[in-house]
């Protein structure tokens, strides 16, 4: 969410530090986080992700965003720049623990502009059906997250596995600090169609006061964001209405790499 990304060479200094040993998820697009798969044979997997945002009576914004996986941990840098409104550089980590009964991932992030902000997931079940509930606080300070879910706000929801190449997760996010009231319910399909492919779609439900305007209005909608993925190369487009539960419609495009 804009609630309110600068150099991207300094972004990259600050991974390069991460790297050198466990520091503490704060801000990944959901639709490219998958709670139930963990590929780890100790190498890292880089991912660049360059994405294109077109707002509804907004000027056209930018983001680069470039994110690493080495067993349990991940890490990200990115940019973000809307012409000369806003632009923030920014940094963070995730890592898994495995629990006998299931995992918890932690994660925290930083920014220019004074962000910091964290997260917690829990997922309980090893099995076919695994249950997920999570956490996550910010300092308030102006931030802009790439999934478009509150910040300041807790997750719950659950899932079903249908062997291991299709998973279908429902969880359902809500501020419960700033605009208390939002929600935002999700339904994500993943499906494999074979050995160098993968599907994704995230169909999503939006509800609450609206953050525009004098006037207080409820507002309900709906969008959906589409993923393909084959070989090293993925593309993914994304409708969102009443985006950041203001009045304004948003497209988001990035076609990004594998390396």
């Amino acid at each position: 969410m804009v609630r309110s990304v600068r150099a991207i060479g300094c972004c990259l200094m600050v991974a390069a530090w991460l790297l050198a040993g466990p520091v503490a998820r704060a801000d990944q697009d959901r639709s490219d986080s998958d709670p139930t798969v963990n590929d780890a044979d100790g190498t890292i997997a880089w991912k660049l992700t360059p994405t294109v945002y077109r707002t509804q009576g907004q000027p056209h914004a930018f983001d680069l965003n470039l994110r690493g996986n080495r067993d349990d941990h991940t890490f990200w840098v990115g940019y973000y720049r809307q012409a000369d409104l806003f632009d923030q550089g920014r940094a963070g980590y995730e890592r898994q623990f495995a629990l006998p009964f299931g995992r918890i991932i932690g994660s925290a992030q930083a920014a220019t502009r004074g962000f910091a902000g964290g997260s917690a997931t829990l997922e309980v079940g090893r099995e076919r059906w695994f249950a997920l509930a999570g956490w996550g606080r910010t300092n308030l300070k102006p931030y802009f997250n790439l999934n478009f879910d509150p910040n300041d706000s807790t997750l719950a929801g659950g899932g079903y596995r249908f062997g291991k190449d299709a998973v279908l997760t429902v969880f359902q996010v809500r501020d419960d600090r700033v605009n208390v009231g939002q929600r935002i319910t999700h339904a994500v399909w993943r499906m494999k169609p074979d050995a160098r492919s993968r599907l994704t779609v995230d169909v999503f439900r939006k509800g609450g006061w609206a953050t525009d305007g004098e006037e207080p209005r409820r507002l309900r909608a709906t969008g959906v964001a589409l993923t393909v993925d084959h070989g090293d190369y993925f593309a993914r487009v994304a409708y969102d209405p009443e985006v950041n539960f203001s009045a304004a419609t948003m497209w988001r495009l990035a076609l990004g790499m594998r390396f």
